[in-house]
Parts: structure tokens; sequence; C-alpha cells
């Protein structure tokens, strides 16, 4: 079965000193990229980001890496979302994954 989850993150984009390169990080998870814009940066970590998400999940790593970087499980539907702090870009980033179909619900708790 594959599900399609859609994670909003923090991003911030900074111009290198000698202005050839804008590098963009995810502070969260310390995922960092890069690109000739600001655009093409952000581009670049959104991917940076998908790569690294999917790699945590075919390893069976995902749920001690979001918890360890301080995300929590929300048991409460109807729970309103923090806004990030006004230095940082917002991103939503689609992941598609493949869950296979003896999957324990259980083993994917934060």
């Amino acid at each position: 079965m594959q599900v399609t989850f859609t994670v909003k993150l923090p991003a911030l984009v900074k111009k290198e000193k000698r202005g050839r390169v804008y590098i963009s990080s995810c502070p969260v998870l310390d995922v960092y990229s890069q690109g000739e814009s600001r655009e093409k940066a952000l581009a670049n970590l959104k991917e940076a980001l998908r790569l690294f998400f999917i790699s945590c999940f075919e390893r069976g790593t995902l749920p001690a890496v979001l918890k360890g970087s301080g995300f929590q499980l929300i048991e409460k539907r109807g729970v309103k979302a923090v806004p990030f702090p006004s230095k940082y870009d917002s991103i939503n980033l689609p992941l598609p994954f493949q869950i296979p179909a003896k999957a324990d619900p259980a083993e994917w708790r934060v």
C-alpha cells in the first residue's frame, strides 16, 4: 500500500558571503543544501529532505530520528500547530511511502 504524508518544516535560506550561492537548511533535522538562487536552494533542500526521510524509513530508523529531533506524537485531532518564527520559511514536503501489508502501526509511534 502506498501512503503519502505531507510534512511542514521550517527552512532557512541565506546568501553565501561571496554572493554566488544560496545555502538552505532545515535546522530541526540538520539537513542542508544549496542552489544558484533562493528558489533553487529551497527546491534542492526539499529533495535532500525527501531522500533523508526515505533513507531513514528504509533503514527502519525514522521513528527514532524524529523522536531524537524533538518531534512528538499528537494524540488529539484538531490540535493547532505552533507557527514557525518569522525568520523561517515554511516548506511543505509530500513524502510517498510504500507500507508493507503486514506492518504493525505500533512500531511507528514517535
